[in-house]
Formats: structure tokens, sequence, C-alpha cells
């Protein structure tokens, strides 16, 4: 599979498991191979999973945020060819600081930056900005498993990026 720039929603699906409503990201516009991507989100009044925040107002979710950041980041993972038979399974997040709500008809673009990848695992940072300015940024760890059918010597505890 060649990726071709921007990826749009069915090339996103070509990558990820993820499905409607899980699969967050609408489209890829940047990627740069072991080093970083851009990922873009819309968000809609129809978008099923937003909330009400202190205000009254819709708002999209933190925890959908984070999890659009980890989508992002296993795009840029499983793009590489010796990494399209495996699933990236989630480890954990620090230092995640959510710095203001998101609303529909913003666009949120997402970057995700390797700041340290092995063969099996690897750190990424990750920053989702709106007009320029960041809303949520943090650090996510991921190791790197078989997909289902495959040998399952992962932890238990470990979740694909991006949820299940």
């Amino acid at each position: 599979m060649s990726l071709q720039l921007p990826l749009d929603y069915a090339a996103i699906e070509r990558i990820l498991p993820h499905r409607y409503p899980f699969l967050l990201v609408d489209r890829v516009i940047e990627l740069e191979p072991d080093r970083r991507i851009l990922g873009i989100k819309n968000v809609s009044q129809n978008d099923r999973y937003l909330w009400q925040d202190e205000h009254g107002s819709a708002a999209l979710p933190p925890t959908i945020l984070t999890e659009a950041i980890a989508q992002v980041g296993a795009i840029l993972i499983l793009a590489k060819p010796e990494n399209r038979e495996k699933i990236p399974l989630f480890m954990g997040i620090e230092r995640v600081r959510y710095r203001r709500p998101i609303h529909p008809g913003d666009t949120v673009e997402i970057e995700a930056v390797v700041k340290r990848l092995r063969s099996r695992m690897g750190v990424l940072s990750g920053a989702a900005r709106v007009n320029g300015q960041v809303v949520c940024d943090g650090t996510m760890t991921f190791a790197l498993g078989p997909k289902a059918g495959g040998s399952s010597s992962s932890s238990a505890a470990a979740e694909p990026a991006g949820g299940s």
C-alpha cells in the first residue's frame, strides 16, 4: 500500500482498524515517516459523543480528543511497511494538559512527533491546535503487538491505540 497525501477518510480506514463512529481522524495532510504527522479532525454538531461544557455549550470531551491524538500517532507508526501487520497498543499518557474546550465548527489540527521509536515500542508527543492555539498536548507511550489472529504475547492491561 503506497500512501499519497492528503490521506482521506477511506485511506485512513485502510490503515487503522477503527470505523465510524470511533474513527476520529478525517484527513492526514503531512507525514514524515519515523518523524511526524499532521492530521485533521473536523468537529460537527452531529458528532454523537459531544457533551455540554460548564457553560452549557456542546464540546468535544477531552477523552475523545486524547483518542484522536492517539489515532493520528497510530497512523504514523502503521505507515511503515514493516508495521502494517502489527497493532499499536496504548500503554500510557503523561503530562496531558487540556487548555480550552473544542466546539462544533472547530477544525482541530493534530500533530504527533516521534520522541523515541524502537522496533516494538515508542513514545510520541502530541498536540492539538485550533486556529493555531494549542488546546491539548501530552506524551503517549505505545507498544507494537501482532494483529488479532497472530501470537499474543502483549500485556493484558494494554489496549489498542485508539481504544477498542
